[in-house]
Formats: structure tokens, sequence, C-alpha cells
């Protein structure tokens, strides 16, 4: 293969002889694809050597290549965690990167003197501990509901804690040992935490030990209640060790790790066996995978999902063995702290577990299939029910909804959604913050909308037409749908088409369904449309009009959280800039700061113990004032 241009040949020739992370990007700047390398001149050459080695998807990715950019590492594991943290950042279009952007939730022991139980959807580096992530929200929570029986923490705010008195409800019913009003030493309230997390991590067998021997110990003892007690704790926990299947005589950690492969894309399941049960599994889709062996599969998938991870064990038993495997096994263990190994198992009840893994892998990919296959063809179903009802030429492949959305008639937002094909088109939405109307008006804020839409959009399409190319940043508005959905009733109707005719736009078939009745109203109808209850028609103008609504609010909220935590900030003495910016990004909301503790307040950079302090009583204060 030859060189593209002498620009590129000029930059891909000064690259260093050293381990590191090289960039390729395309002529707008957008990142194609992120690799490691440990001599990083010999390894983006070999991209150029001969086109007869290289896959039809590297080609491809090579004829929009126009810029390589490097980062020089110390070594390959540091090489490697870079380049995930910049697949993480950029997501480039041909890297391998995980499909299922689900933040499933985990369990998390804070790290106070009191330390809570929480469910939360996303891990921090704050000396907590994280258990999990969990695929089935509903069975965790029962899990928990369960756990409570047998170790009662607690879940009031660190400020009820503060506050002390008389304890809650949760403690006359055994649900809390009631740390506010000192009825238990931080030493007895910290071994039933440490027990919880033993149950969690899947050690759950010795807790039940000391369970049953404290139950005879106290029937020995003729203390017969308190026997019960313990017996109805055992019997709780035992029925959550119940649900934890032995796959091993061994009592070992390990995860299992196995996938199958179609097309473009890869299904991945991990076991998690914890002393030699099997306590859990996750599943998730990888994408980009067409062309690449399994083994470089492998690695993409470990070193992204353990990045994330809340537990590492010692030892992952592997489907095949993963390119640069010593270089992952280093790096697993730096983040694991202690040595971690990887094991292709050839024989023996590892290499079952491994291809029980592996079936599970392939029966969840054929079912993903059907899934998909069941949706595309109930949406395309629907879609030509769409254009019987409402008498369209065509069927309306790319629909577009419009809703506003404000807060006493601040913050005014619109959002524009898009399906394509019955199904939503996620990187085709957009919003827009109103600049010209003020007050709580829909109709013009729905006009405003309408209106710079399709003004961006007609001004595009003479810009293609006069260069022949626009590229997806210059294109934005450019295609225009074959039909408009607007959320409202007439009114909302009658302003639309306002806008379409000013731009000469009213050919395009445009009608408004109100909520409640769902009536859909047509331009020069006088009588609403209403659509049967169980059609897929409706089914899919609801769904629409439900996204535009949720992406309108979503925004809006940012907006309105964004306001509020600035203007609260400001107010507090010795809290500049840095650590505003700094509070705003560990915490998000003020209602999180609110329920943060003073030494999490404290641990975020740039704070001090007594900035921690100004912050949390003015907090409270201000609570105080709204209530």
């Amino acid at each position: 293969m030859s060189w593209p241009t002498p620009e590129l040949a000029a930059q891909v020739n000064s690259l260093p002889q050293k381990p590191g992370v090289y960039v390729f990007r395309d002529a707008q700047g957008s990142v194609l694809y992120v690799g490691k390398a440990v001599n990083l001149r010999h390894r983006v050459r070999s991209y150029f050597q001969n086109a007869r080695h290289l896959t039809a998807k590297t080609l491809l990715m090579l004829n929009q290549l126009a810029a390589v950019e490097h980062i020089v590492t110390d070594n390959e594991v540091e090489a490697l965690i870079l380049e995930n943290n910049l697949i993480k950042q950029y997501r480039p279009k041909y890297n391998v990167r995980l499909r299922d952007d689900k933040q499933y939730p985990y369990i998390k022991i804070t790290r106070e003197p009191w330390p809570r139980v929480l469910v939360v959807r996303e891990t921090e580096k704050d000396g907590a501990r994280y258990f999990g992530p969990y695929t089935n929200a509903g069975a965790m929570r029962d899990t928990l509901q369960t756990l409570r029986k047998v170790f009662p923490y607690r879940t009031c705010s660190n400020r009820r804690l503060r506050r002390g008195g008389r304890p809650c409800l949760y403690y006359y019913i055994g649900r809390c040992l009631g740390p506010c009003d000192a009825r238990c030493t931080p030493a007895e309230y910290q071994k039933m935490i440490d027990e919880l997390a033993d149950v969690l991590a899947g050690r759950g067998a010795a807790v039940a030990r000391r369970l049953e021997q404290a139950m005879h110990r106290a029937a020995d003892q003729l203390a017969f209640e308190q026997a019960a007690v313990y017996r109805d704790k055992l019997q709780a926990l035992e029925a959550v060790l119940a649900e934890q299947k032995m796959v091993t005589a061994r009592f070992e950690d390990h995860d299992v790790v196995a996938l199958a492969r179609q097309g473009d894309e890869a299904s991945v399941v991990v076991f998690f066996v914890r002393e030699g049960k099997l306590v859990g599994r996750d599943h998730l889709m990888l994408a980009g995978a067409a062309d690449l062996p399994d083994a470089e599969v492998m690695a993409c998938f470990l070193q992204q999902y353990y990045s994330e991870a809340a537990f590492i064990p010692r030892d992952l038993l592997l489907q095949v063995e993963p390119t640069g495997r010593e270089t992952l096994a280093d790096w697993l263990s730096t983040v694991r702290g202690k040595r971690c190994y990887l094991h292709v198992p050839r024989r023996g009840e590892k290499r079952r577990l491994v291809e029980l893994a592996a079936a599970n892998a392939r029966e969840l990919l054929t079912a993903e299939a059907r899934r998909r296959e069941r949706l595309y063809r109930r949406s395309e179903e629907a879609v030509a029910e769409l254009q019987a009802y409402l008498q369209l030429p065509e069927p309306p492949q790319r629909i577009e909804c419009y809703d506003i959305s404000n807060f006493q008639g601040r913050d005014t937002v619109g959002s524009m959604v898009v399906f394509v094909g019955g199904r939503p088109k996620k990187s085709a939405y957009r919003r827009f913050r109103l600049r010209t109307v003020e007050g709580p008006d829909d109709f013009a804020s729905l006009q405003e909308v309408l209106y710079r839409r399709f003004k961006r959009g007609l001004a595009e399409r003479q810009e293609l037409a006069a260069r022949g190319h626009l590229d997806e940043e210059e294109a934005r508005f450019a295609e225009f749908p074959d039909l408009i959905i607007i959320d409202g009733g007439k009114g909302q109707l009658n302003a639309a088409l306002e806008v379409l005719r000013t731009l000469n736009l009213d050919h395009l078939p445009v009608f408004a369904l109100a909520k409640g009745a769902e009536e859909l109203f047509a331009p020069d109808q006088a009588e609403p449309l209403v659509l049967p209850r169980d059609s897929r028609a409706l089914h899919l103008l609801q769904r629409l009009r439900d996204e535009a609504h949720r992406f309108a609010v979503a925004y809006h909220r940012r907006l309105r959280r964004k306001h509020s935590l600035k203007s609260v900030l400001d107010d507090i003495p010795g809290i500049g800039e840095k650590r505003k910016t700094a509070l705003l990004k560990h915490f998000g909301s003020v209602e999180s700061m609110r329920r943060a503790s003073v030494e999490e307040l404290a641990a975020v950079p740039g704070m001090t113990r007594t900035a921690a302090e100004q912050v949390a009583a003015w907090l409270a204060d201000d609570q105080a004032g709204k209530n």
C-alpha cells in the first residue's frame, strides 16, 4: 500500500521507537482508532507495508486517515492504561468497544465512621467498597432487603446521625443498630459491616457458621430468645446463600470469561465464582469485532471491563489466550493491588466451567439476534401502519418530534428527536436553548425551534449544492424528515404550520399528538384523528413523543441544576472558583453535597477540613431556610 500523502508519511517516519499510544484521526479531526505499541514507529508503519495482509475494516479506516498523533509512555503497561482511557474518552469507530453501555447498579459500602450501604450506578476511587455490577437490579434489592434482617445497617443521612436523639423506627424493629443514639459501639457496627461485606463478596459460609455457633451458645446458656434471633438471621442468610450454586470443590475465587462471535458483534459472559460457588453472571456485547481474531477481542474486553470492575479475583479463567497476555496480567495486578493470573484451562472442572460460560455466550448472542429481529419487524410494521393511517404517499422512514420544556417560564429549552425506520437515532437528536422568547410561551418557543432547525437545514443544503460535499459536523440539519410530530394540540400544530409556510416547507407532513386523549391533529381537519389503542402506529408515536419529552426535560434539568449549584456555592465564604469547580465535578448536585459528610467534602481535591465544615454548615442553613 502506498502512502496516502507525503505529510502523513513524514508524520509516521518521525514517530519515536518507544512504547506508547498512537491516535488515528480523519480530515475533520475525529478519532478513528486508538492503539498501543511497544515500538510506535514500527507498529504504525506496519499498516502501510502490504495491503494483502490487511482486513477490509482496516483498509476502510486507512482510506480516511489524515493524521497520526502519539503519546510516549515508559512501558507497555502504561501504554495499555492510556489506550483504555482514550478509548473511553473518544469511543473511536474502529476500536472494539463495549456496546452495552447500561450502567448496572453496584452495592457501595461507604468509608465513614458509621458506614452506609448504598445502591449506586458508578464506582469512584473514594476508598469505599463496591460489589457488583448486578445485571438484575430487582434481585439485588431483594437480596439487600433480606440481608438487612441479618445485618441491620443504618439508612439515615449523615445529618440525621450528627443530630442524634432517639433512634428511628428501624432500631425498634431490629433493622438498625442505632448508632445515632449510641446504642452500639463503632467496633460492633464495623464488625457487622465487615460480615456483610464478606457475604456480598461470596464468602458467606464463614458468617453462617459464626451465626450457627452463636445460636448454639445462646441455647446452651438457656437464652432462648437470643437463640431465636440468631436462628432467624441464620435462616435469612441461608436463603441468600442457597441461590449460589456450588461449581467447584475447591474454595477458590475466580472469574470465568468466554465469548461467542457473529459478524461485527461478540457476546461475552463472565461468571463470578467465590469460594467455589457461582454467585453471579454478567453479559455484555462488543461492537467492532469484525475481522479480528478471538485473542484480540478477548484482550480488548478484559482491558475495558476490568478497568471498571469493583473486584478482581486472583485468577481469571479464559476461553482463549488474549493478545499481550503478560502485559494484561501486569496491568491487572497493578489495578488489583496483588498478583493476578490469566489461565486458559485445557481439562478438568475449570475447563467445564469455561465451556459452560461459552455455551451461555452463544445462547445469549442468539437471543439478542432474535430480539433485534423482532424489534426490526415490529418497527417496520408500525411505520407501514402509520403511513396508512395518515394517508402518506410513502412510509415515513425519518420522523422528527419536537417538545418544549420550561419551569415557571425560566430556562426554556426545545428538543428534536429522530426515529429512522421506527427506531431511535440518537446521534441525530438536537436540543435548543431559546434565545428570543421570554416567559412561558410554548407557541413562540416552538416556532423559534422549528425556524432555527429548518433555516439551518436550508442553508446546509445550499452549501451542499455549491460544494458537492459536507462532512457530518457541517450537515447536522441538512436531512429533512418524512414526517413531523409536534407534542401538543391544535394550537401547537398551527404555530408549526406558520413557520413551515414562511420557509416554503409546508409540503412536509406535520401532525400534533395531544397528551392524555392521545388525539392526533392534522392540518385542515377540524376533528382529530384517533388511532386504535392497540395499534403499533400509536405506540410508535407515543414512544417518539415520550422520548422528545424526556430529552427536553433532561436538558432543562441540567441547566437548572447548573444554575442552582452555581448560585448556592457563589455565596459560601472561602469557596473560590477552583473549589467550586472541584465540588461540582465530584458531587454533581447540591443534594449530593448536602448528603455528604464533612469527611467526604474534605476529601475533594483542593478542600480542607475547615472549608468542608463551612460548606456543610452553609448548605444545612440554606435547606433549613427553604423549609
